[in-house]
């Protein structure tokens, strides 16, 4: 997985460069990214208000920096994926704010996302978010479960990668990363314990275990061998204007390297009418309560069949899975 050598002009596949709009500003790479940073600095701002501000600590503001917290887990995965900043230093010290949002070294997902996930099984190696890693008859308690399962196992996974590596400023980075998250962490519990723990830790944990279940929810039951229906795709115009189009998950396996601002354009032109369409939910609400809450059993893989699986097997040209993974892997350690 190493990828030392690769010139910088190889750094960025060229379909990536033809289908992203770059809207530039001075100092960040999209200017639709301005709504991440704000997220990021409402979350940061909930979290200290809650800490320093006693009449912050009610459960309307609690439940907020929960939702929040999530999303900054969001933010994690596009900000690895592709850099917010020009500058790779101010990308790299956002990734410590990051860390701190969720208890979590944000470079983490470079090797666990990046490198393990988006590959899939087909590697011969386990994905290390995979489904298949719960079983319960109960699906309800998968979803409830699935980070106690994923989250020891990724994050063995991650410290395995980070000794063996040649990538000596991935190991710097993500050392910062953990100093900061965990130092600054310590120290607000050092002068308040217990606010520290119901105000700054349990909204940390809410998100960060909340995008490990993402992976249960946008791949069970999914043909991961497919190049097509391998995901689950959200499509709610508001639910993805607020998850910053993290939603549409096909396409983002399929093209990594789009920044997040294209994707529910590309979902369209390139996956609607070759998935299943049974993979386009319209609410992802619903999608959890119908699949979790009113249900018992673990629905049915979905795999289409006879002409409906000639249909979706026909579309554009794809590049091996392969090559677009490394276009994506490559332009991440690069940022």
């Amino acid at each position: 997985m190493d990828v030392e050598g690769v010139e910088k002009k190889d750094l960025i596949p060229s379909s990536t460069m033809k289908s992203s709009k770059r809207v530039d500003t001075w100092l960040l790479h999209h200017r639709a990214d301005r709504r991440q940073l704000g997220i990021v600095g409402l979350y940061i701002t909930t979290l200290f208000a809650m800490y320093f501000w006693p009449p912050a600590r009610n459960p309307i503001v609690f439940v907020l920096a929960c939702a929040l917290s999530f999303l900054n887990a969001v933010v994690i995965h596009n900000h690895l994926h592709k850099g917010i900043f020009k500058s790779k230093t101010l990308n790299r010290l956002f990734r410590c704010v990051l860390s701190f949002g969720a208890l979590y070294p944000a470079s983490a997902n470079i090797a666990s996302h990046n490198l393990v996930h988006h590959h899939f099984d087909d590697d011969g190696q386990p994905d290390w978010a995979s489904p298949s890693h719960v079983s319960f008859r109960w699906h309800l308690l998968n979803l409830i479960h699935f980070p106690n399962v994923v989250g020891p196992y990724t994050f063995r996974g991650v410290r395995r990668w980070s000794l063996t590596t040649r990538q000596a400023d991935f190991r710097s980075q993500y050392l910062m990363e953990q100093v900061f998250a965990f130092g600054l962490t310590g120290i607000l519990f050092i002068f308040d314990f217990w606010t520290t723990l119901f105000f700054i830790v349990m909204p940390q944990l809410w998100g960060a275990r909340g995008i490990l279940r993402i992976n249960l929810i946008q791949h069970d039951g999914c043909d991961l061998e497919s190049e097509w229906n391998h995901s689950r795709n959200f499509v709610g115009r508001w639910f993805n204007w607020i998850m910053c189009n993290n939603g549409y998950h096909t396409i983002h396996h399929n093209r990594a390297g789009l920044h997040c601002s294209v994707l529910a354009e590309k979902h369209k032109e390139e996956c609607v009418g070759r998935i299943d369409p049974r993979l386009d939910e319209p609410s992802m609400l619903l999608y959890l309560l119908r699949t979790f809450v009113f249900r018992f059993s673990r629905p049915k893989p979905i795999r289409p069949k006879g002409e409906v699986a000639q249909k979706f097997a026909h579309g554009i040209e794809l590049a091996p899975r392969e090559e677009r993974r490394l276009d994506a892997e490559l332009e991440a350690l690069a940022e």
